[in-house]
């Protein structure tokens, strides 16, 4: 006889309409990360005026709030209700988005992105809770695979349908679709979504914000540290108080009866390896996705249409062959496939880097190159997480394999973004007479010494090319230490057994 727990909500004609509903939302607060990263050019020649730091935290803020909550907000989903938790958060990702859409200025942009942020961390965990409630047993593994396939589709339609967005309107013209889209799934998801069973769990807001303040404070201190000085006070600042922070947060998670995200779980050294391994996988990945749409807009002259497109072959390895890395791990182990991972995709980068001046085919082969890493690393990293918590603990695997992807793709962003800046401010063509401080965006230069575009462009793409080596290194060296970490785990697992 059929459990209460295991029992669908709705009938089985229904249970489609509720999985395809539940995709397209997810495809919705994942593209939204994709599609940003091309109305980046047009941010910066716009009214808002940003200068590069606040360029990053444009992009950054959304990630940011993103990955601090997700786990809070499943929390919250299995408290108040998911569906209640995922129609909030449909909600406020249309409200963020409006903001943006209207903000005369960057602290409202800024605030608009992180309201946005929140909403995707309420809907993208209890989009799972609501899919496993509604869907019959023997048809869940195929449901989240489905909805697994749309966070890559999520990309890829954040790339075309951001690209036509932008080519036909403005920056704007992309943060009211965003909204619109927003509350067409909030109706759907309204009419569709079952309601599921509230659980007595509490909210762990003492230790989630000392989390979420140790990771603004660390990307303040990189994303700061060049303009400012790597020794200056409000850098060193942010650094500390990040550090001080960190402290306090697991001080806070071993005292708490419920916390957050336990940090006794990264005792295991295999599932502590996994969750850095999955944010080298997203830092490599997103801070690709940062340098690329400027690079092809500023260096190869492309519309933001055609730069969506460019982007692509990274996403083909991922849609055709991630189903098969579970048998590519069976036959060569775990520490093989992610040493195959970290290489392939810092390959892909340091090509990249190599290729700018050259014809697109070896520039997009470069970038299949890094989508066969990614396709490696995440399927195979998500399986250690969840192999490292019991099956009890699922939702906390679910929420760690998040978290750690998005706080991955917020330093990727900043970090790249970093080094770019500084590149490209050290290699700018000298202004006549020019004093006080060096134009720090494309368009700030372009307007400094509009007779310089070609130095300034070049000046560019030697900036782009030096983060994605930055990029290339850092993956490969910290890939290393992940590969380690885990063979060292699975043979003393091999050994115990």
């Amino acid at each position: 006889m059929t459990s209460t727990v295991d029992r669908p909500a709705v009938p089985a004609r229904r249970q489609g309409l509720v999985l395809a509903c539940l995709s397209v939302c997810t495809a919705l607060v994942v593209g939204f990360v994709a599609a940003i990263n091309l109305a980046v050019p047009q941010l910066a020649a716009s009214s808002l005026h940003p200068s590069a730091d606040q360029l990053l935290w444009i992009v950054d803020a959304y990630v940011v709030v993103f990955a601090c909550l997700v786990i809070p907000a499943g929390a919250a989903g299995d408290k108040f209700g998911r569906k209640g938790a995922l129609l909030t958060g449909l909600a406020v990702v249309a409200l963020g988005a409006l903001v943006s859409a209207a903000a005369p200025n960057v602290p409202l942009m800024l605030l608009g992105r992180a309201l946005t942020g929140l909403g995707a961390a309420c809907v993208l965990p209890n989009c799972v809770g609501v899919l496993l409630h509604a869907t019959a047993p023997e048809r869940r593994g195929h449901a989240l695979a489905v909805w697994a396939a749309a966070t890559g589709v999520g990309g890829v339609v954040g790339n075309i349908g951001g690209g036509t967005l932008l080519s036909r309107g403005s920056w704007h013209t992309l943060f009211v679709a965003v909204a619109v889209v927003a509350a067409a799934c909030l109706a759907w998801a309204a009419a569709v979504a079952p309601r599921s069973a509230r659980h007595a769990r509490r909210i762990d807001v003492p230790g989630t914000a000392p989390f979420v303040a140790a990771v603004v404070a660390l990307l303040l201190g990189i994303i700061e540290g060049p303009e400012k000085g790597w020794s200056s006070v409000p850098v060193v600042t942010a650094f500390a108080a990040c550090l001080l922070l960190g402290v306090v947060w697991v001080l806070l998670e071993l005292r708490i009866r419920h916390p957050m995200l336990d940090p006794r779980l990264f005792r295991d050294a295999r599932l502590a390896g996994a969750a850095l391994g999955m944010t080298v996988a997203f830092f490599g990945s997103f801070g690709l996705f940062y340098v690329n749409a400027s690079l092809l807009q500023y260096g190869r002259g492309w519309s933001v249409l055609r730069a969506g497109l460019g982007i692509i072959p990274v996403t083909v390895p991922l849609l055709l062959g991630s189903r098969h890395v579970p048998a590519l791990v069976r036959r060569f182990g775990v520490p093989a496939t992610l040493t195959a991972a970290f290489a392939l995709t810092s390959a892909g980068l340091a090509g990249l880097s190599l290729t700018t001046d050259l014809a697109y085919p070896w520039y997009g082969a470069c970038l299949f190159v890094v989508g066969l890493g990614i396709m490696l690393a995440v399927p195979t990293l998500t399986a250690e997480i969840a192999a490292g918590l019991p099956l009890e603990r699922a939702g906390i695997a679910g929420g760690l394999q998040s978290a750690t992807r998005e706080l991955g793709s917020a330093l990727g962003v900043a970090v790249v973004g970093t080094i770019l800046t500084a590149s490209f401010t050290h290699h700018l063509p000298a202004r006549p007479g020019g004093h006080g401080p060096a134009p720090r965006t494309v368009s700030e230069a372009l307007e400094a010494t509009p007779g310089a575009h070609s130095a300034i462009i070049t000046a560019f793409t030697h900036g782009g090319n030096t983060a994605l080596r930055a990029a290339a290194l850092i993956t490969l060296v910290a890939g290393a230490l992940v590969v380690g970490g885990l063979t060292r785990a699975h043979r003393r697992a091999r050994t115990a057994s």
